[in-house]
């Protein structure tokens, strides 16, 4: 399983597998459309070093591009299969995934496969189940021998990256507090993973790299266990007419602070700075979180992931600053 790191681009169409125990591998991240992970975390093109970023990144995408054709001539005719079983007529995909294939069933539901190497998704249809359409969309149907699921969709599907900023945040703190319950099994738990994340992250985080000293420190101790999103962002959370739906959840068992960083560091037009990163932090702490655990999450998830979020000297600051002068 790799740790999710809230990869989405806005390009989406309207939006609307097994549980075994094998532990998380390693971090992946980057993200593209609905149920995807193409996009190296993008920055407004006024942004600092814009040019010198895109040029990092071309590789990388030409590599991830040559994946999303493997996968997909696998997963789509899978999917021709479960969609012959199930009577759907299914559409055209949407945008290009690197572990899954998403595709309209008709007006009102999605089908959704997901390779067997993104083990972070094992438990998807359980959680969707447990939410039962509350707060995330409602599973209709799911085959875990073929890790698929049918779910409902989104309309009209706008994600909150659309809203103005204090809305967007304050859709995002009360899907998260629906998300968040008691669970146990088959839910794995994050603090048995962070470690090893933290591990392979060594060595190649780039500049974020400067930061696993200090999340290893800050990981030591880890809080209660809930059911967490594990990959709640700005992409994650759509418009359902009136009411507001996470999808794609990676879902563990943790603290409900574990989720909150990658509403820190999005959307992807997003320019991380220090003021509007204390404010949704103050906006999570007035709903009841640990402020200065969501601190230290932030810098742990960020050092674990930085490196293919293509976080900076900048953003590693933005980071340190969360816990300067509280530890």
């Amino acid at each position: 399983m790799r740790p999710a790191a809230w990869r989405r681009s806005p390009s989406r169409g309207p939006g609307g597998g097994s549980t075994d125990t094998t532990p998380p591998s390693r971090p992946s991240r980057c993200r593209g459309s609905w149920g995807g992970d193409v996009h190296l975390r993008r920055r407004p093109p006024e942004s600092r070093g814009a040019g010198r970023r895109r040029d990092r990144c071309r590789p990388r995408a030409r590599a991830i591009a040559g994946l999303i054709d493997r996968v997909h001539a696998r997963l789509e005719a899978t999917a021709r299969a479960v969609a012959s079983d199930w009577g759907l007529r299914v559409g055209k995909p949407f945008a290009a995934a690197r572990h899954s294939y998403v595709a309209p069933a008709g007006e009102d539901a999605v089908l959704k496969l997901t390779d067997p190497s993104d083990d972070e998704a094992d438990e998807e249809p359980d959680a969707l189940a447990l939410w039962r359409g509350d707060a995330a969309v409602r599973l209709i149907r799911g085959d875990r021998t073929r890790r698929a699921i049918l779910i409902e969709r989104a309309r009209p599907g706008a994600d909150i990256a659309v809203l103005p900023e204090e809305r967007a945040t304050a859709v995002a703190v009360a899907v998260a507090l629906r998300l968040w319950r008691p669970a146990g099994a088959p839910f794995r738990w994050i603090g048995d993973h962070v470690p090893r994340w933290l591990d392979q992250a060594e060595g190649s985080a780039g500049a974020a790299g400067e930061l696993i000293p200090l999340a290893r420190d800050l990981s030591r101790s880890l809080g209660r266990s809930t059911l967490v999103h594990g990959d709640l962002h700005h992409h994650n959370i759509l418009d359902a007419g009136g009411r507001y739906l996470a999808i794609d959840p990676k879902p563990m068992l943790g603290e409900p602070e574990f989720d909150v960083p990658p509403l820190l560091w999005n959307p992807i037009s997003h320019e991380m700075t220090l003021e509007v990163t204390e404010r949704r932090l103050a906006a999570f702490a007035a709903a009841g979180l640990d402020e200065e655990r969501m601190r230290g999450w932030s810098v742990i998830r960020g050092a674990y992931l930085g490196a293919d979020l293509r976080f900076d000297e900048h953003d590693v600051e933005v980071l340190r600053a969360l816990v300067r002068g509280r530890r």
